[in-house]
């Protein structure tokens, strides 16, 4: 592959022909033996998973756009946000969620030039559905203009909306003009995918039955979290095939003893934690990745690190993961009960 940006022009005209050709009847391959998906920045020590009806194959574990605990200003945190993304490209990850304007502008300077290695999606949440002002198709359209514009970017891979945390605030014409939006960006070839994200597992389910358009989805997903016995999200997930993307699989921070700084004395626990919490969490076949925000290439190599161990988690292992799932439950945040709630989805 050439180090060079893929325009949104080029972009365009590649999924016209690829249309063109389905259009002409190309039936063969149909009939052809199954072949591996082309995946992007592939590494044989990681772990791909394909992303629903985006089709494409996502590392197990991917970058979420916090970054808690660092200063987010001056030289030293661009070049600790280039460093942390080249060392997932050198593992293996290939996809970045990035949430904040913030977030959008960091990440997109740190793929500068190598965008062709890893995919990146975003939302811009200060400017989306949570606010009234921002719950129109034309609305959101604008604000996504704004943040291609600012992050310098031809176009996103996926652009997923950030909703209410309780989505079922919203009403039904408000999630109309959402999806009118995505995919109005999606038509002209500035998101690639389209998705939404939320913490109201009840409003997605119904927004990704309702809404066929929506192909990506992104809500929490803990060391704590079950499947429903009936009706669970995860049914509807995998029904409707849409990719899956596990926010706080961490609890915020809440899992660990330590602050996640290298020199920690608690580092090593917090390694173990994290690598168990990981490895329960891929257990479930529905997820595409969870996408924890990593704050040095420590971090990044210990997740790495669990995705290559043993998936199931032994009886020593289980028990070691309940306690210290119970220690975050029973020290979260304020702000953070809320979690609580994603125990069985």
């Amino acid at each position: 592959m050439t180090d060079r940006q893929v325009t949104r022009r080029e972009f365009v005209r590649d999924g016209a022909i690829a249309a063109a050709g389905l259009a002409a009847g190309i039936q063969m391959a149909k009939a052809a033996p199954a072949t591996q998906p082309r995946i992007l920045n592939y590494n044989e020590q990681m772990e791909y998973r394909r992303c629903g009806k985006t089709e494409l194959m996502v590392s197990a574990v991917c970058l979420g756009g916090h970054w808690k605990r660092l200063e987010a200003k001056g030289d030293d945190f661009a070049k600790n946000r280039h460093d942390v993304v080249s060392r997932c490209i050198d593992v293996g990850m290939n996809y970045i969620d990035a949430c904040t304007g913030q977030e959008v502008l960091a990440y997109s300077e740190a793929l500068r030039g190598r965008r062709d290695q890893m995919y990146l999606g975003f939302s811009y949440c200060e400017k989306e559905a949570r606010y009234e002002k921002f719950r129109t198709a034309k609305a959101l359209l604008s604000s996504f203009d704004e943040m291609i514009r600012e992050a310098k970017l031809d176009y996103c891979d996926l652009w997923r909306i950030t909703c209410f945390e309780p989505g079922g605030q919203h009403t039904f014409d408000t999630s109309q003009e959402i999806v009118q939006a995505l995919e109005t960006a999606q038509k002209q070839g500035k998101a690639r995918f389209v998705g939404i994200s939320s913490h109201d597992r009840r409003w997605l389910k119904m927004m990704i039955e309702e809404f066929p358009q929506l192909q990506v989805i992104l809500t929490p997903y803990t060391s704590k979290t079950k499947a429903k016995p009936e009706d669970s999200l995860f049914d509807a997930i995998k029904k409707c095939d849409v990719g899956f993307f596990g926010i706080k699989p961490f609890a915020s921070n809440s899992l660990f003893k330590g602050d996640s700084s290298p020199n920690s004395p608690d580092r090593k626990e917090d390694d173990e934690r994290a690598r168990l919490a990981i490895r329960y969490i891929l257990c479930n076949k529905v997820i595409t990745a969870p996408i924890p925000g990593l704050i040095n290439i420590d971090q990044v190599n210990n997740m790495a690190r669990a995705v290559k161990e043993r998936r199931e988690l032994d009886q020593k292992e289980a028990s070691t993961l309940q306690r210290a799932a119970d220690e975050a439950w029973a020290k979260l945040p304020e702000d953070y009960q809320w979690l609580k709630d994603w125990e069985y989805v």
